[in-house]
C-alpha cells in the first residue's frame, strides 16, 4: 500500500470517528433532537454543554438565547449564557444579559456580585486602545523525498545534451520563525498594520539552500459598504548561506465581500519586483530579476458549521531581465475544510499551468518550456492542550501535521518529476496588550 492510499484511508477514519462522536445518539445529543424538542430544558442544556465542550460557542449561544426567551425568569440560564458570551468575546450581548440579571428578582447577592465583576471586566475591554500588539513563534520539521525536484528518469537536458540528474533527493529541513505585529485603529472601520518577521531554514544534506529570511509588511485595512479592502506592501530579503542574496518588494490590493449568509467572494492584485544580488560567487543571480503581476479571484462557501469549501483561480506573469525566464502562470485550486471535534482538517488540490515565452539554450534550445503541476495536500491542526492539558490548559499552542505531493509533467525532461513531503509544526501566539 503506497503512502497516498494510507493517508486517504487515515483521513476517512478521522472523518468516520468524528461523525460517530458527533452524531452517535447514545453518547451525544443531535441537532435533530433539538428541533424535535425545542422547549425541553434539560435536553437543550445538555446540548449547549456538549457544543461548548467542543468549542462551538455559536451553537451554544444560539441554544441558550432561545432558552432564555422561553424561560425569561430562569436565572441559571442567564448566568450560563453570560459566561459563554464572555468566553466568546461578545460584550454587547453580555451587557444586555447583565441588565436582565440585575432586574431579575430571583438573582441572589452572589449573582449580583459576580455580574458586577464581569461588567467591570467588559468595560475595561471596551475602552478603545489605539494600538494593539501581538507576537508569534513557529517551529517546523519537514521530510522530503525529492527536495531538488529530480526528474523521474534522473536525467536532464543541459545545453542540448542528456546528462545525469545527480543532486540529492531525500532531505530533512528544520525551520523556525518569529514575528511581531502592531495594529493602529483608525476610526471605527479602519486600521493600520505593521508586521516584522525573521525566519531560518536549515537542511541536513544540501546545506547550500540554508537561508535566513527577513520580512516587513504593512497594510491599511478598511470597510467600504459591505466590502473589506486591504492595501498592502511587503519588503523581504532572503540571505542564503552559500548563494546570492535576493530581495523582493510587493505591493497590492485585496478585498472581499459576502453574498448571502454562507458565501464570500475575494479578489486581489499584486505587483512584485524581485532582484538577485549578483556577486563573484554567483555571476548569473541577476538574470532572473523580474517584474511580476498577479490577479486572483476566490469563493468561500460554508456548507454548515463543520464543512466549508474554497475555490480559487489566478493568473500571473513574470517579465525577467533575461527573456528566456519570462513566463505566465494559470492557477486553479480547491479546498475542503472540516472543523471536526477531534481536529481541524483541510484538504486541497491545486493545478498550475506554466507557459514560457522563449526557448532556453542552457537546457533545450529546440523547445519552449511548458509544464503543468498538480499538488495534493492535507493539513491537520490540533491544540496541544487536547493531548496534554497541564502543558496547554488554554489551548494556545497549535500542532500541525501536513502531507503534500506534487506531480509535474513538462515537455522538457528536466521538469518531469514527482515530489512528496511530510511536515510537523508547532506554533504559539502571544497577545502583548497590557
Amino acid at each position: 500500500m503506497n503512502k497516498l492510499k494510507f493517508l486517504k484511508i487515515f483521513l476517512v477514519l478521522i472523518i468516520f470517528i468524528s461523525i460517530d462522536k458527533v452524531f452517535a445518539s447514545d453518547k451525544n445529543i443531535t441537532y435533530i433532537q433539538i428541533l424535535q424538542k425545542p422547549n425541553d430544558l434539560e435536553l437543550n442544556i445538555k446540548y449547549a454543554q456538549q457544543q461548548g465542550k467542543i468549542g462551538n460557542f455559536k451553537q451554544t449561544i444560539s441554544t441558550l438565547e432561545r432558552l432564555n426567551m422561553v424561560y425569561p425568569d430562569n436565572i441559571e440560564i442567564k448566568m450560563y449564557l453570560l459566561s459563554v458570551l464572555v468566553q466568546a468575546d461578545s460584550p454587547d450581548k453580555a451587557l444586555t444579559v447583565i441588565d436582565e440579571i440585575k432586574n431579575n428578582e430571583d438573582a441572589t447577592e452572589e449573582d449580583l456580585l459576580t455580574v458586577k465583576d464581569i461588567e467591570k471586566e467588559l468595560e475595561d475591554r471596551a475602552r478603545p486602545k489605539l494600538w494593539s500588539f501581538a507576537a508569534g513563534v513557529n517551529w517546523g520539521l519537514s521530510q522530503s523525498n525529492n527536495v531538488n525536484n529530480v526528474s523521474k528518469t534522473r536525467l536532464q537536458m543541459s545545453s542540448d545534451s542528456l546528462d545525469p540528474f545527480n543532486t540529492p533527493m531525500h532531505d530533512r529541513t528544520y525551520s523556525a520563525s518569529t514575528d511581531i505585529s502592531a495594529v493602529r485603529r483608525i476610526g471605527e472601520d479602519s486600521s493600520f498594520l505593521l508586521n516584522a518577521s525573521v525566519s531560518d531554514s536549515r537542511q541536513v544534506i544540501e546545506t547550500g539552500d540554508d537561508v535566513e529570511g527577513y520580512t516587513l509588511t504593512t497594510s491599511y485595512d478598511t470597510t467600504i459598504g459591505n466590502q473589506g479592502i486591504s492595501i498592502f506592501g511587503m519588503f523581504s530579503k532572503s540571505d542564503y548561506i552559500d548563494d546570492a542574496d535576493s530581495f523582493s518588494t510587493i505591493a497590492g490590493l485585496s478585498g472581499f465581500f459576502p453574498s448571502g449568509d454562507r458565501s464570500t467572494y475575494s479578489y486581489s492584485y499584486s505587483l512584485s519586483d524581485s532582484k538577485g544580488n549578483r556577486n563573484s560567487s554567483d555571476t548569473t543571480a541577476d538574470e532572473t530579476n523580474s517584474i511580476g503581476h498577479s490577479v486572483t479571484i476566490g469563493h468561500d462557501y460554508a456548507v454548515n458549521e463543520i464543512i466549508s469549501t474554497s475555490l480559487s483561480t489566478g493568473y500571473g506573469i513574470s517579465e525577467n531581465k533575461v527573456g528566456v525566464n519570462d513566463y505566465e502562470t494559470f492557477d486553479f485550486g480547491f479546498r475542503l475544510n472540516l472543523n471536526l471535534p477531534i481536529a481541524y482538517v483541510s484538504i486541497g488540490e491545486a493545478l498550475s499551468f506554466n507557459e514560457y515565452f522563449e526557448s532556453d539554450s542552457s537546457n533545450n534550445s529546440s523547445l519552449i518550456r511548458s509544464d503543468v503541476a498538480s499538488t495534493f495536500d492535507i493539513i491537520v491542526v490540533k491544540p496541544l492542550g487536547d493531548f496534554l492539558p497541564f502543558l496547554d490548559p488554554n489551548k494556545l499552542i497549535n500542532l500541525s501535521f501536513s502531507y503534500d505531493k506534487t506531480i509535474s509533467e513538462a515537455n522538457i525532461i528536466n521538469y518531469d518529476y514527482e515530489a512528496e513531503s511530510f511536515g510537523f509544526g508547532i506554533s504559539r501566539s502571544f497577545d502583548l496588550r497590557g
